[in-house]
């Protein structure tokens, strides 16, 4: 450029920033030294037209931008670049990486768009693999902006999803340089698909970096300011959508008519159904400053006096009907010193005063925004109790917020979808895409009260326009078996977590339905998502990559080769644990080191960042000296026999140390037919059980998941009879849910 454009292009910059700034109150915040490299490579996200000129006017640095020879061929885009330094490249041409590369090694900061196109959906896009090519080529410094707002604007392409507006406000966040080294494989492919993938997880880490800090509540005022009071949000079995606005009023009068019975910063024990009550009133007492418990009903009485002890729960609130139809009034009276408040008694208590602040929060609800900061306790989950009695696990406003962004930041769900939720919202999973969810981002929720009904659940998705399905293998396999073809035909996810997911449901599904089934996993620790297979990074067999702002350890386990104990660490790592023998304290996570958490996975994480699930810490057997996972031997009682259910315990063993136990469902199963199927899936001898018992039902908990603390019971119950090594009716008792 001559001295003549160079200064034109100064003169453009300073005019830009003069008309955007005010227009787009346009905030930038980093760290202007990230810049000050000798090979500088600067990605940002794609989410309007506005961008090159936002990134231009702006950029602490004079940098070349790199553009499509599309975009060059539009008069009024090439009449604007004449004043910007460019390079105008054919991504179809081998030599376009070529000339990137030596503009690189010049020295002169170089700005690239790694998706190639605006976002279609608000989420990230493909990321093309060039970009990240090139600066693993040239040993560029990466250094991340983050652009958010501009896609709310006219200028990009997400009409008709979200609510547009002339001039929203922008931010430009300068996050810290990152490096993309050369991996060390055969061929230049790989090695280029797998900057492309570091490339993809240094923008997916830098959304979740970038994302606002707040309370749930606040979260919510957003979404309502976002969206508009008027929009509907979530729908239950009654039929009746509920708006942002009409939860916003039933969350504030609950929220008041609790106060007098509950402290600022008490644990207030929640017991209600999948309902849109069940949202409003977590929402209420979030917004109080009460912190919200949500309580297992179908953990027995002596499961949830141990909950209402560890979190110090003196006040319970629920409702009259639904206690009548689950039939657990009487598991309400065996509760002692807790004080029950019905839902149905709280409107008749409501006095001209209550009416009052209620409308005076409702014109100006931002006066409760600093009772909580993110930072704060904002809901207690408790352990399904497999390891003894269960533990409260705390979350921050920040650490279930964390988690949201983390799943948006991989998963292009848009106001457009309908989740159906049929997971109780007492699970991690439910809580946070039945009620965190829909509550912060526009996607819409439908509430059921029980997973368990698997005629109507598929009727509802077809009836509801559901499009996207949360569940575990149990209940997606019975799904599967009673929906028509065509039920599902609007879904675009559906996501199995909580246990593994079955070969056989993933082929049910598939085959009859056209529908790719996603593994997830997760922990009630970690908010609960972990990992998730996405369409834009699945593998089969594994439960995706790690979520966006993780990092991971492995711990090695003698005796287990290739994988180990999963350790993590990030913002959606739960603030701590409330133990039963000290009650109300918590108690940080501290694994490897202060704020790590360990899962007690055994975990084998691939060359491409899969994790492999290969079994928990606690369901390895010691047998003749080897490590056998229970999972596995599960794996081969589903082999010879798919169409029964099984599950695998162990009991002590004078002679190998531990004996496995299989329980079963199939009356006529054998243990000739367990060897033969380990000997075709090619595993050992020592993984076949011995022992079988024969149940009616394999024992479950609320969530879904495999009751293996009741298993581990009966294997060791000596006067349960084994099942012979022939065919056998045996059978005994078993736990089903409430």
């Amino acid at each position: 450029m001559n001295g003549n454009t160079v200064l034109g292009a100064r003169i453009v910059r300073w005019l830009l920033r003069l008309l955007l700034k005010p227009l787009f109150r346009v905030q930038i915040t980093g760290d202007a030294q990230q810049f000050k490299n000798e090979r500088t490579l600067i990605v940002a996200n794609h989410e309007s037209f506005l961008d090159g000129m936002l990134l231009g006017a702006f950029l602490p640095v004079a940098a070349t931008f790199v553009v499509h020879t599309q975009v060059v061929d539009k008069w009024y885009f090439r009449w604007l670049l004449r004043f910007v330094p460019h390079l105008a490249v054919d991504s179809a041409s081998p030599l376009a990486m070529k000339l990137i590369c030596r503009l690189v090694e010049t020295g002169t900061p170089v700005v690239i768009f790694p998706e190639g196109r605006l976002t279609v959906t608000g989420s990230l896009m493909k990321v093309y693999d060039g970009a990240a090519f090139v600066a693993a080529k040239t040993g560029a410094t990466v250094v991340p902006v983050r652009i958010e707002g501009s896609g709310r604007s006219y200028f990009g392409r997400l009409a008709g999803i979200y609510p547009l507006q002339w001039f929203p406000t922008i931010r430009i966040m300068i996050q810290p340089r990152r490096q993309i080294p050369m991996a060390p494989l055969p061929s230049a492919k790989l090695r280029r698909r797998r900057a492309g993938e570091v490339m993809r997880r240094i923008l997916t880490d830098m959304l979740v970096a970038t994302r606002p800090r707040r309370t749930l509540f606040n979260a919510f005022l957003d979404a309502k300011a976002t969206f508009g009071s008027s929009y509907s949000i979530v729908e239950d079995v009654r039929l009746q959508e509920e708006s942002y606005g009409s939860l916003l009023r039933m969350a504030l009068a609950l929220g008041r008519l609790l106060n007098c019975d509950t402290k600022p910063g008490e644990i207030v024990g929640v017991m209600t159904p999948n309902a849109a009550p069940t949202l409003a009133l977590t929402l209420g007492l979030s917004a109080t400053g009460r912190i919200p418990a949500m309580l297992n009903y179908t953990a027995g009485a002596e499961g949830l006096r141990a909950a209402c002890t560890v979190a110090r729960i003196s006040n319970i609130v629920t409702s009259r009907a639904f206690l009548e139809k689950a039939r657990l009034t009487e598991l309400i009276a065996q509760l002692p010193n807790i004080k029950v408040h019905y839902l149905e008694d709280l409107k008749a208590r409501t006095r001209l005063p209550d009416k009052l602040w209620i409308i005076w929060h409702r014109l100006f609800p931002g006066a409760l925004a600093a009772l909580s900061r993110p930072e704060d306790a904002a809901i207690v989950l408790f352990t399904s109790g497999s390891e003894g009695r269960p533990k409260g696990v705390v979350h921050s406003h920040d650490s279930l917020l964390a988690n949201v962004a983390q799943i948006r930041a991989v998963a292009d769900f848009t106001p457009l979808d309908k989740f159906m939720i049929a997971l109780p919202v007492f699970h991690s999973f439910g809580l946070a895409c039945g009620i965190i969810m829909p509550l912060v981002s526009g996607c819409k929720a439908f509430l059921y009260p029980s997973p368990l009904h698997y005629r109507i659940i598929p009727e509802l998705v077809y009836d509801r326009n559901c499009t996207v399905l949360f569940g575990t293998s149990t209940f997606l396999a019975n799904y599967g078996k009673f929906a028509h073809p065509y039920d599902f035909g609007r879904l675009r996810y559906v996501v199995a977590g909580a246990e593994k997911l079955s070969d056989d449901v993933r082929r049910l599904w598939i085959e009859k339905f056209g529908i790719r089934v996603l593994e997830g996993y997760g922990v009630t620790e970690c908010a609960p998502v972990i990992a998730v297979n996405v369409p834009m990074a699945c593998r089969i067999g594994s439960v995706g990559q790690l979520s966006p702002g993780m990092e991971y350890e492995l711990e090695s386990v003698p005796g287990i080769e290739d994988a180990g104990v999963l350790h993590v660490s990030g913002p959606n790592v739960m603030k701590g644990y409330l133990l039963y023998e000290n009650p109300g304290v918590i108690q940080p996570p501290k694994s490897i080191r202060e704020g790590w958490y360990s899962t007690g996975d055994i975990v084998h994480v691939d060359l491409d960042g899969f994790l492999h699930i290969r079994g928990r810490i606690k369901r390895f057997a010691k047998v003749a000296g080897e490590m056998i996972s229970l999972e596995v031997v599960e794996r081969i009682a589903a082999s010879a026999s798919p169409s029964f259910m099984h599950a695998a315990s162990s009991r002590a063993d004078a002679a190998k140390g531990e004996a496995l136990v299989l329980f079963t469902t199939d009356p006529t199963l054998k243990r000739e037919q367990l060897s033969t199927a380990a000997k075709s899936l090619g595993l050992p001898e020592l993984a076949v059980p011995r022992i079988l018992k024969t149940i009616a039902a394999i024992p479950l908990l609320g969530s879904g998941k495999t009751d293996y603390v009741q298993l581990k019971k009966m294997a060791e119950d000596s006067t349960t009879r084994d099942v012979p090594l022939a065919a056998s009716t045996q059978r005994t008792s078993s736990i089903s849910l409430a």
